[in-house]
C-alpha cells in the first residue's frame, strides 16, 4: 500500500472537519498526562469543538488554498488542532482555561474568522465569552432599565391607592 494512499483519507477527514469551521486552533499538547488530555477532549466535544492530533504534513496539505494556511509557519513539532463550526471563541476560550491547570498546555497560534493571530492575540480571543454569555448580558442590560419602569410605576400606583 502505497504512502498517499494511507495520507488521502486523514487529509480527506481534516478537509471535511475546517469545512466551514470558524476557528481552527493549533496546540502543543507536550507534556499532557493521559489523565488530562481526556479530560481536555471531553471538555472541547461539550463546547462543540473537534479535537485530534494530526502530523504537520497533513494539516499543512488539508489547509492548502483555505484561511487555514495561514498556520502552515506554526506547524513545527507535536500539533493538535481545536476545530470549531459553531462559536468562534470556544476552542481558545476552551484551552486557556484548562492551561491553568495543565501549564505545559499551549496554544500556538489560530486562524478566527479568517484572521491569524499569534498565542499572545489567541490569549485575547480566549477572554471573549462565549455567545450565550454575551447574549445573556445584553438581555440583562436591556430587561434592567424595564424592570425599573416598572418598578417605579407600581409605587406610584400602590402611593395614589
Amino acid at each position: 500500500m502505497a504512502k498517499v494512499e494511507i495520507k488521502a483519507p486523514i487529509v480527506a477527514e481534516i478537509s471535511e472537519n475546517i469545512k466551514g469551521a470558524q476557528t481552527v486552533v493549533a496546540v502543543d499538547y507536550r507534556g499532557l498526562t493521559v489523565a488530562q488530555d481526556t479530560e481536555l477532549r471531553k471538555k472541547l466535544r461539550e463546547a462543540g469543538c473537534v479535537y485530534k492530533v494530526y502530523k504537520n504534513t497533513y494539516l499543512k496539505r488539508a489547509f492548502e488554498g483555505t484561511e487555514f494556511s495561514a498556520l502552515d509557519e506554526y506547524l513545527d513539532g507535536p500539533t493538535a488542532v481545536a476545530i470549531s463550526t459553531t462559536d468562534a471563541t470556544a476552542p481558545a476560550r476552551v484551552i486557556a482555561e484548562f492551561a491553568k491547570k495543565a501549564d505545559k498546555l499551549e496554544i500556538k497560534a489560530g486562524v478566527v474568522e479568517g484572521n491569524v493571530y499569534d498565542a499572545k492575540g489567541m490569549a485575547q480571543i480566549a477572554s471573549i465569552p462565549s455567545r450565550e454569555a454575551l447574549l445573556s448580558r445584553l438581555l440583562g442590560s436591556m430587561q434592567s432599565p424595564v424592570a425599573n419602569f416598572a418598578r417605579v410605576i407600581k409605587q406610584i400606583a400602590e402611593k395614589d391607592a
